[in-house]
């Protein structure tokens, strides 16, 4: 059975962007596109019942509008939609277990002005069992773009070789692939920490070309199970001799789609974004996928 794209919204614009992105790729993974709306929540307070259920009711109508876009914009796809009463990250947490891909807009209604991510897109992010994409939550920083001709795309790759994220390459190229899209590994690195000591000031050429050819290589290697799986997919690697987080949201602004990988703990309930995909997260220029794989 393949599983469907689930997406959160909330009837703003953000998720509706969202929305739009999860049913893409539905379309693109040949499977079922299901929406969920949570009621809002207000800790502390109770709401009266006939509150509660024009709350419902714009609930519903959001869903209403909002298959009925996607099936007209996609013929073929087959859309599904339900509310939950939970919180809203309580609710997109228990959808996964059901669900291939969770998409949500990194802000939704809540927050406010200046927020690049939200708590329920974080919170999702950093405990679903799942991959998660989120939409970025700045307007006018990311079109719903579609390349106008295919094979015109570019998929990245957050990839560290020394210590190679299986998962976020198996997210990475087979979405590139079904992209007819480019793909470009970016790894960041760093000169040898003995060669910035205080007592060599100085690195030579010769010496930073030796150290840049070892990454080279090492990356070649570890790459290389994944081109022979994905041979049409056209990979290109970028060594960057940057902080992970600024290679990464560099080689964002010419992307369609940014992988990262989230490492699991399996003795802990809730996950936790490590400090490079926080900073993706919150400045990368287009949608960010985060892959969990375990420690």
């Amino acid at each position: 059975m393949r599983l469907p794209v689930l997406a959160g919204i909330d009837g703003s614009a953000r998720a509706a962007s969202a929305a739009h992105w999860a049913a893409r790729e539905a379309v693109l993974r040949g499977v079922a596109l299901r929406l969920l709306h949570a009621l809002p929540q207000f800790p502390g307070a109770s709401v009266p019942g006939p509150a509660l259920e024009r709350l419902r009711e714009l609930g519903a109508e959001v869903l209403r509008r909002t298959v009925a876009d996607l099936t007209e914009r996609h013929p073929g796809l087959e859309v599904e939609a339900r509310q939950a009463g939970e919180a809203p990250a309580d609710a997109l947490l228990a959808a996964a277990r059901d669900a291939g891909l969770i998409v949500v807009g990194a802000r939704g209604a809540g927050g406010f002005e200046g927020l690049a991510v939200g708590s329920v897109a974080l919170r999702t992010a950093a405990a679903a069992p799942c991959p998660v994409v989120l939409v970025p939550g700045h307007p006018g920083t990311f079109a719903e773009r579609t390349p106008a001709v295919r094979g015109t795309g570019q998929v990245v790759l957050g990839f560290d070789a020394h210590r190679p994220a299986g998962e976020a390459a198996g997210f990475a190229f087979p979405a590139a692939e079904a992209r007819a899209a480019r793909l470009r590994v970016v790894q960041a690195w760093a000169l040898p920490a003995e060669s910035v000591s205080p007592r060599s000031l100085v690195v030579t050429e010769e010496d930073r070309a030796t150290w840049e050819d070892q990454e080279v290589l090492g990356l070649s290697d570890a790459l290389r199970p994944w081109r022979e799986k994905y041979p049409r997919v056209a990979v290109a690697t970028d060594l960057m001799l940057l902080p992970p987080a600024e290679a990464l949201v560099n080689a964002s602004r010419s992307a369609d789609l940014l992988v990262v990988g989230r490492r699991t703990e399996t003795r802990t309930a809730e996950g936790r974004l490590g400090p490079v995909t926080h900073a993706v997260l919150h400045h990368a220029r287009c949608p960010v996928a985060v892959v969990p794989y375990a420690a």
